[in-house]
């Protein structure tokens, strides 16, 4: 069973699992009541400089993930990589990656979903 993926302004449901939220900000206009989160791993989202170059722009998406992974190798990305990972094996992957972007396709979330479902 694949990790699922899910804007953070959709309704929570009982078949979402663990619910992760893979931003590095805060989702604006989102309550934190409402958000129904078991974790925010904050730091395992892309640095600053990364997401605003990327800025969600489709033609930059391969080269953002490229990036992205890069990223994910050292520090505290790679230590919340490592969180994450750990959260999808004891859950058996039933497990929802929480993102705030308007495009589903190209986000940070997708990246991971990709890496955590290789596992």
């Amino acid at each position: 069973m694949p990790v699922h993926l899910k804007r953070i302004y959709e309704e929570a449901e009982q078949d979402d699992g663990v619910r992760v939220l893979v931003d590095r900000v805060w989702p604006r206009g989102m309550a934190k009541d409402k958000a129904q989160l078991d974790h925010w791993l904050k730091e395992i989202g892309p640095s600053n400089e990364l997401r605003k170059w990327f800025g969600h722009d489709p033609d930059k998406y391969d080269e953002f993930k490229q990036k992205y992974k890069e990223e994910l190798k050292e520090g505290d990305q790679q230590e919340e990589l490592q969180k994450l990972k750990k959260l999808t094996k004891e859950h058996d992957k039933k497990l929802t990656l929480l993102f705030s972007a308007k495009d589903e396709d190209h986000n940070q979330a997708r990246v991971l979903k990709e890496i955590v479902d290789r596992q």
